[in-house]
C-alpha cells in the first residue's frame, strides 16, 4: 500500500477510472485539483522526468486540438510556461509517492511502481479521454 498524491481534473471520467485502479489495489489517495494548484515551472517539471516534451501535454486540451499549440514543436521551458498559464494543457494525472513523481497513467509503469490489484482489467483504456477531442471540458 502506498500513499499517493493524485492531481486530477475534477469530474474527469479518465481520472475516476485511474483512481479506482489505485483504490482497488489498496492505495490511499490524497486527491488534489490540478487546476487550482499554484504551479510554477519549477514545481511542475519534476513530474515529467525523462518523458519527451510532447508527452507532457494533455492531447485533448482545447488549445492543442485547435492547433494553437503543437506539443511536438515546443521547447521544454516554453512548454512549462504555457502549462502554468493554461493548466488544462497538463497531462493527467500527476502522481506523487514519497519523492517520486510522474505524469500520466501507464498501467505497467504504475504496477511496477506501486502495484495494482491482480484482478485489474488491464484492457481498459485509462489514458485517453473518453470524450471527443472537440469537447471544451477536456
Amino acid at each position: 500500500m502506498a500513499a499517493v498524491d493524485f492531481y486530477e481534473k475534477p469530474g474527469c471520467i479518465g481520472n475516476a477510472k485511474q483512481k479506482r485502479f489505485l483504490w482497488n489495489a489498496g492505495h490511499v489517495l490524497t486527491v488534489h485539483n490540478l487546476l487550482t494548484e499554484p504551479w510554477t515551472p519549477e514545481t511542475l517539471r519534476p513530474f515529467f522526468g525523462d518523458l519527451p516534451v510532447s508527452d507532457w501535454f494533455n492531447p485533448t486540451a482545447p488549445p492543442i486540438t485547435r492547433g494553437e499549440i503543437c506539443p511536438q514543436r515546443i521547447e521544454a521551458d516554453a512548454a512549462l510556461l504555457a502549462m502554468v498559464g493554461q493548466l488544462i494543457l497538463i497531462r493527467r494525472p500527476l502522481l506523487q509517492v514519497g519523492d517520486r513523481k510522474m505524469a500520466g497513467f501507464d498501467l505497467a509503469v504504475i504496477d511496477r511502481w506501486v502495484g495494482l490489484a491482480a484482478d485489474s482489467d488491464w484492457k481498459q483504456d485509462v489514458q485517453t479521454c473518453p470524450r471527443t477531442a472537440s469537447s471544451s471540458s477536456s
